[in-house]
């Protein structure tokens, strides 16, 4: 009996052993890093808002680029996006509660209960100067004939 004992030990620490190898411990890839409000983002309207390192802002694509709001935002782990602005056309200050609902939409609700909803635009580069337009502020791409990189 302790023969059979000795052989079924034995036969159990072989399987075990082969279960182990001696490769390196495989790399899991990093985890995929959460949407963030930053870039151009578009309504409707064809009004453009660009959010870049807290600051925002709206400009109109009718070729003026005239500034319809700015202000500033702050974000939360959560896709909260907090957003106070002045409106130069009302001339007022106001507010907006944002919520990242995927990567490329974002659906907001201003202090008046409006809804609203803006399209990630990806066309428009962030932190290029065109056209004399302040750094940060997006704009269609041109081409200058100068290769940049």
């Amino acid at each position: 009996m302790k023969r059979h004992h000795i052989a079924v030990f034995a036969a159990a620490a072989a399987v075990l052993a082969s279960c182990q190898s001696t490769s390196t411990p495989r790399t899991l890839p990093d985890p995929a890093r959460p949407a963030t409000v930053e870039g151009a983002w578009s309504d409707p309207n064809g009004l453009v808002s660009t959010f870049q390192g807290g600051t925002f802002s709206t400009r109109t694509t009718d070729g003026s680029n005239a500034v319809m709001a700015s202000g500033t935002y702050t974000s939360d782990p959560s896709g909260l996006i907090q957003i106070s602005f002045y409106s130069t056309m009302k001339k007022t200050t106001s507010r907006a509660n944002c919520q990242l609902v995927s990567a490329n939409q974002l659906n907001c609700t201003s202090e008046s209960g409006a809804q609203f909803s803006l399209t990630r635009r990806t066309d428009m580069p962030v932190n290029v100067t065109v056209g004399g337009a302040p750094m940060g502020v997006a704009q269609p791409m041109v081409s200058t004939g100068v290769k940049i990189n």
